[in-house]
C-alpha cells in the first residue's frame, strides 16, 4: 500500500470495536475508534479519512444521523454500516442517507476487509478536493481564499472562506446551521451563531454583483447557496 489509508470506525461495543480496530491496523489501515456517534462526528471534522465504518445503533448519535451529518460536510467519503438490523426498511434507510455498503452482524472480518478494499479501489484517486468553484460570474479559489470576477479580486478572511466553501460543497441544498457552526466554529452556541450571521451578510455583499448567485435563509434550518 503506497499510502496508509485512514479509517474512522464508530462502534459502541467495546470488545468488537477493539477487535476490528486491531485487525484493521494489522492490515495496514490507520484506524481511529470512536465509542459513539458524537465523538465520531467531532473526529471527522478534525481529520481527513478515506473511509468511514459506522455501527447503526450507537449512543448520543446513531449511525444514520451521523452519516447524514457527514454527508453535509463531504459528499464523497465512503461509508459502510455495520448493523444487527436486517429489515429491508433499515437497509433502504442506510442507502438513503448515503451508505456505500451494508454489513449485517455477525460478519467475518475478512469479508469486511474485502469490502473496504473494493470501495477504496473505486474511490481513491477519483475524489480530489475541489480547489476552485465557479459561482456565476465569480471564481472562488479556496486555496488563495479569493473571490475573482474579471480583474476584481476580493480577499476573503479564513472564516469567510471556510463558510463559502461549505456552502459551495452543498450548493442548491440546505446547509444546516448547526452543521456549519460545529464544522467552522466547533460550538453551536448563541454567540457563534450571531458571528456566523455576520459572515453570511459579508458573503452576500461580496456576491451582490451577480444576481444569479444568492445565499438565502431557510427558516428554522439554515442557509442555501442558490445558483
Amino acid at each position: 500500500m503506497e499510502k496508509e489509508q485512514k479509517i474512522l470506525l464508530a462502534e459502541d461495543d467495546e470488545n468488537l470495536g477493539m477487535l476490528l480496530s486491531e485487525y484493521l491496523q494489522a492490515k495496514g489501515y490507520a484506524t481511529d475508534l470512536m465509542p459513539n456517534g458524537e465523538e465520531a462526528y467531532n473526529a471527522f471534522v478534525a481529520k481527513k479519512y478515506d473511509i468511514c465504518i459506522f455501527d447503526v445503533m450507537m449512543p448520543k448519535k446513531d449511525g444514520f444521523t451521523l452519516a447524514k451529518e457527514i454527508r453535509m460536510l463531504n459528499a464523497e467519503v465512503p461509508i459502510i454500516f455495520l448493523t444487527a438490523k436486517t429489515m429491508k426498511e433499515d437497509i433502504l434507510q442506510g442507502f438513503k442517507v448515503g451508505a456505500d455498503d451494508y454489513l449485517a452482524k455477525p460478519f467475518s472480518m475478512e469479508e469486511l476487509l474485502l469490502r473496504i478494499e473494493a470501495i477504496l479501489r473505486r474511490t481513491i484517486g477519483a475524489s480530489v478536493t475541489q480547489e476552485v468553484y465557479v459561482l456565476g460570474k465569480f471564481k472562488f479559489d479556496t486555496q488563495k481564499q479569493q473571490l475573482i470576477k474579471g480583474d476584481k479580486v476580493i480577499k476573503l478572511t479564513t472564516k469567510e472562506s471556510e463558510l463559502l466553501k461549505l456552502l459551495c460543497a452543498n450548493a442548491n441544498k440546505v446547509l444546516e446551521r448547526n452543521i456549519a457552526l460545529k464544522t467552522i466554529w466547533v460550538d453551536d452556541n448563541y454567540f457563534n451563531a450571531r458571528s456566523m450571521d455576520v459572515y453570511i451578510t459579508k458573503l452576500r455583499k461580496h456576491l451582490k454583483d451577480d444576481p444569479t448567485v444568492e445565499i438565502i435563509n431557510v427558516h428554522g434550518k439554515g442557509y442555501k447557496l442558490v445558483m
